[in-house]
């Protein structure tokens, strides 16, 4: 499986006993999407290698607990720590009108209402009470607060995202 036909999915944050067990954290939007995985992928060493999941519970805050086929012990578990975990893009229902998953928007351009092209989509910060598009326009960052009525269209045809930024917070950041 190669990078680029995977979503970043989160992370092996720590170990959670001492049979093997994981701790992941999901960096996701709704975790609650993922609770029936029996599969994902691990980078390690530059590679995606799959692994299947015996036992999988989630927990808060976008943590679970996982446990792996073939990780039986604590020193098993190490060997995954801080390693990205994966999982094809083809298992996400295409979404429509302005719903969008994050990465999929990562390199498009960004047109206001108002301002015309303000730049491009270099990643959505997900931050749980305010939630974040961060954009580049000719090496200048604009933050975009993701709130209702922001987003006006999701152009996957032409790479294009058309927004109504809050009044005032495109000449604060460009001028």
């Amino acid at each position: 499986m190669n990078k680029a036909d995977c979503f970043h999915l989160g992370y092996v944050a720590k170990l959670h006993g001492f049979k093997g067990e994981v701790s992941l954290f999901l960096d996701v939007t709704n975790p609650e999407d993922y609770a029936s995985l029996d599969a994902l992928f691990i980078e390690i060493n530059g590679q995606l290698t799959p692994f299947f999941i015996e036992s999988f519970k989630l927990k808060n805050k976008g943590f679970a607990a996982a446990k792996f086929e073939g990780i039986e012990t604590e020193n098993d578990a190490r060997l995954l720590l801080r390693k990205h975990i994966y999982l094809p893009a083809s298992i996400l229902p295409e979404l429509d009108g302005v719903h969008f998953y994050d990465h999929e928007i990562i390199g498009f351009n960004v047109e206001d209402v108002e301002h015309g092209n303000i730049g491009k989509v270099i990643q959505v910060i997900d931050l749980s009470a305010n939630p974040l598009i961060q954009i580049d326009k000719d090496g200048t960052e604009l933050l975009l607060p993701l709130q209702e009525g922001v987003i006006r269209e999701v152009d996957r045809k032409h790479q294009l995202l058309k927004v109504a930024a809050p009044p005032g917070l495109v000449e604060l950041y460009l001028g």
